[in-house]
């Protein structure tokens, strides 16, 4: 099931990339990227009370709060960042540059979680940085 979910969060990225880049047309990226956050914020919490959850807040343990709160911080700082790239550059070579994040991720991965760093992972991201470069040079 963790593969379905997977896919389809490529799909909506896919697309969130392609409307980004239609809607921060005469707009500043900074308030673009605040839309959007005021817009996921409504949607997360529409689905924690559709499903009856938010009881959960008071068990969640204080490690977890800090690491949720860095985690939120270095996503708005991505977002940030990338709504900028995306209105300032072309979306066909904005993304590919973006998604080098999985190999900067495998190596955090291996690095602080101590995940296995495979030959395949190893290849996988010498391929991905590969294309990347192909893509936008």
């Amino acid at each position: 099931m963790w593969f379905v979910f997977a896919l389809l969060s490529a799909i909506f990225a896919a697309l969130t990339s392609v409307l980004a880049k239609i809607g921060i047309d005469k707009v500043n990226s900074n308030l673009a990227t605040a839309i959007k956050t005021v817009v996921v914020a409504i949607m997360a919490w529409g689905m924690v009370f559709l499903t009856n959850k938010q009881s959960g807040i008071s068990e969640i343990s204080r490690k977890s709060w800090l690491f949720l709160i860095l985690s939120g911080l270095e996503t708005g700082a991505s977002w940030l960042c990338y709504y900028r790239a995306l209105q300032i550059g072309e979306v066909s070579k904005v993304v590919p540059v973006d998604k080098l994040s999985v190999v900067i991720t495998l190596i955090l991965a291996f690095v602080l979680l101590h995940e296995e760093f495979t030959m395949k992972s190893i290849v996988g991201c010498i391929l991905i940085g590969m294309g990347t470069l192909i893509m936008v040079v």
